[in-house]
């Protein structure tokens, strides 16, 4: 796993590169939330294929719980991927109501995921 840095208008952005699931829970989240947030970042960029896909189930509560410490912990967060391949109507409208907000968006590309931070 690398953290690759991107700064857009004076914003420090990490981009988190990896080939392998490396949230597999909340305690994950948490630690990379405090490894981030130590090198400077308060704003990160995670893509879809790097977490474990119980978290776009909702019935276990991970998502909520995950989210809920980044909103906590005021770090924005960008979760990029391609959500339409999960049927579940709820998981469609848990992303929706999450990109009318600041602090966790779900987007289709990195483009998309920089112009969400950027704001």
């Amino acid at each position: 796993m690398d953290i690759q840095p991107h700064k857009i208008n004076n914003i420090e952005i990490a981009e988190i590169i990896a080939d392998e699931i490396f949230i597999q829970n909340a305690e994950d989240a948490l630690d990379l939330m405090g490894n981030v947030y130590y090198q400077g970042f308060d704003k990160m960029i995670i893509h879809q294929k790097n977490i474990t896909s119980d978290f776009f189930d909702l019935k276990n509560k991970m998502a909520g719980e995950i989210l809920q410490k980044f909103s906590n912990y005021r770090i924005s967060l960008v979760i990029v991927g391609d959500f339409a391949r999960f049927e579940s109507k709820s998981l469609s409208d848990f992303i929706r109501e999450s990109n009318k907000g600041k602090h966790v968006n779900f987007v289709a590309s990195f483009e998309d995921a920089i112009e969400a931070l950027s704001r």
